[in-house]
């Protein structure tokens, strides 16, 4: 398993354009991937999830991934996320 915190940068938080485009990310490995906010893990594949976290600017995230890839989608995460910073 890796974990990495982050903290959502984005003014818009984690919500439908950069939700989408994290759930596809993530989507692109076997990976079980999860998303953490205050004690409530959520599937980081299932934008609906992400939506219901209420993760908004400021907001502190701990992805994990655990399984086969987890190093490379750990890898794409850290990635998407920078570039959602903006």
């Amino acid at each position: 398993m890796v974990q990495k915190e982050f903290r959502i940068t984005n003014s818009s938080g984690l919500h439908t354009r950069p939700g989408n485009d994290f759930v596809k990310t993530a989507k692109k490995f076997s990976c079980g991937i999860t998303l953490a906010k205050n004690g409530k893990t959520v599937d980081a594949k299932s934008l609906l999830k992400i939506m219901k976290a209420n993760i908004v600017s400021g907001d502190t995230v701990l992805i994990s991934c655990t399984g086969s890839d987890e190093q490379q989608a750990m890898e794409n995460i850290e990635i998407l996320m920078a570039s959602l910073s903006e």
